[in-house]
């Protein structure tokens, strides 16, 4: 073999192997924005259930679950969303990491034959267990009609709140907020929106990150001032706050928008999906390459997603001028899903409407569970000035 043959096997060996790592790159980025977009249909079960006392007055958990070792009152799932149980406080904590936690009420389901489960914010499953009347309503929406849950106000009112859940969750999400604005005197719609388990898919069937969505919460804007509506809160959690974002600059019926309540809201989803891929160590070219295929018009068929996501008009550190509401911002530095940078960041360019009430403890859009005084007494606070400043307009 000559000296050029004995260059190329080298080079050619290499080339293949850059290829081979470029193909595996591309497969992951596709892979992770896939999983960005895709409707979530099953929960991981991060919690081992260790033992329960034979009273059922408490119960010994163990695992990941990122808000096993937060006090506060959570919701457990169990036997693969079989059963639901209601846990308070942390009683004590081993040096296994197992905490033993209050076992308020098994909603449902056998817990003592329970070995897995997860757990949530939720707490409330039923708006029934609130003790405020409700009543199932439709809301018309370009894919179909979207279930919601309609919390009349005590007295008529023209104000009202439309409450939008995040990401993967559903209406259950909102229910911790009722209490507050029904003893505010507020009308509570609490909705569903394309690719819920209870409401139409897009055609897609792939999420928006709120650049879709919005379109439906627009439909429950509709419906509230056909309903007697004037003066409307949008209420959004976690990807929900995308999406009351994008309506409050994107609605025909944005001025009727007086404020918005955003808890744990991504307000950048660069930010969030960098955040998210460091926290799963994934390395920077498979992020970045789920990056641009998220934003490409030539990606659908990888992605599954009928047009670009659009992540720049998601930014709300950019488009801060834009809004004009005043609007009640809750995060945590301690989120540990959706980072607080956003969140900050958009309070201090904004300081003129933004009220930032911000947590050091809580996990993502678990600040109630963990504090629900401070976190009632922030909104119910922050509804008294807007309801000021409607007077004052009137």
């Amino acid at each position: 073999m000559g000296r050029l043959g004995r260059v190329l096997v080298p080079i050619a060996v290499l080339a293949g192997v850059a290829a081979a790592g470029a193909t595996a790159y591309v497969a992951a980025s596709t892979a992770v924005a896939r999983h960005v977009v895709t409707p979530i249909r099953r929960r991981k079960q991060d919690v081992r259930i260790l033992s329960v006392a034979d009273d059922l007055s408490t119960i010994r958990l163990g695992g990941t679950g990122d808000a096993l070792r937060v006090p506060g009152r959570y919701g457990l799932w169990f036997s693969q969303d079989q059963g639901y149980a209601r846990l308070g406080d942390i009683l004590a904590m081993d040096d296994t990491g197992a905490v033993t936690r209050i076992l308020e009420e098994v909603v449902w389901g056998d817990i003592e034959a329970a070995t897995t489960g997860r757990l949530s914010g939720w707490y409330y499953t039923s708006p029934d267990e609130l003790g405020l009347a409700v009543r199932s309503v439709d809301v018309s929406t370009d894919g179909g009609a979207a279930p919601a849950w309609l919390f009349p106000a005590a007295e008529r009112t023209d104000r009202w709140a439309i409450h939008v859940h995040g990401r993967g969750a559903r209406r259950q999400e909102t229910l911790r907020a009722m209490p507050v604005f029904h003893e505010k005197g507020y009308t509570s719609l609490a909705v569903s929106y394309r690719n819920d388990e209870d409401a139409p898919d897009s055609p897609d069937r792939r999420y928006g990150l709120g650049g879709t969505e919005w379109r439906d919460v627009d439909a429950a804007l509709d419906y509230a001032l056909r309903n007697g509506a004037r003066h409307i809160v949008l209420f959004g959690w976690s990807m929900g706050g995308a999406a009351v974002l994008q309506t409050a600059v994107r609605s025909p019926h944005a001025d009727s928008v007086r404020g918005m309540v955003l808890d744990s809201p991504v307000i950048d989803w660069v930010e969030t999906l960098d955040f998210q891929a460091g926290e799963m160590r994934l390395p920077r070219p498979v992020t970045q390459g789920a990056l641009v295929l998220l934003d490409s018009g030539w990606a659908k068929g990888l992605v599954g997603q009928d047009a670009p996501i659009g992540l720049n008009t998601l930014d709300f550190t950019v488009r801060a001028g834009e809004l004009a509401v005043p609007i009640l911002l809750m995060h945590s530095d301690d989120d540990g899903y959706v980072p607080a940078g956003g969140s900050r960041l958009l309070a201090e360019q904004r300081p003129d409407i933004v009220t930032f009430e911000r947590f050091a403890r809580g996990k993502h859009t678990k600040l109630w569970n963990i504090d629900p005084e401070r976190w009632n007494a922030a909104i119910g606070d922050w509804l008294d000035q807007l309801e000021l400043s409607l007077t004052d307009d009137a």
